[in-house]
């Protein structure tokens, strides 16, 4: 399965990541590599909670992010 990982710069430094198909689903790292390899590892921690639990897991297949510009 593929997700999209959405990278943040943190305020404090280092990154963070969410996915967006896995609500709730968060990681963090010094740099974009190391949160990108935390937040693979956090996917497959939490697609095997959902196994257990005997819930689906979907991919995120679908998904689309947009980039538009405004005049501010």
């Amino acid at each position: 399965m593929n997700y999209t990982i959405l990278v943040h710069p943190a305020e404090e430094g280092g990154y963070w990541t969410e996915v967006p198909g896995l609500p709730g689903c968060y990681s963090q790292g010094e740099t974009v590599e190391q949160a990108i390899e935390y937040t693979r590892d956090a996917i497959e921690l939490m697609l095997e909670c959902l196994r257990e639990d005997g819930v689906e897991a979907k991919g995120d297949d679908g998904l689309l992010i947009v980039s538009v510009n405004v005049v501010a």
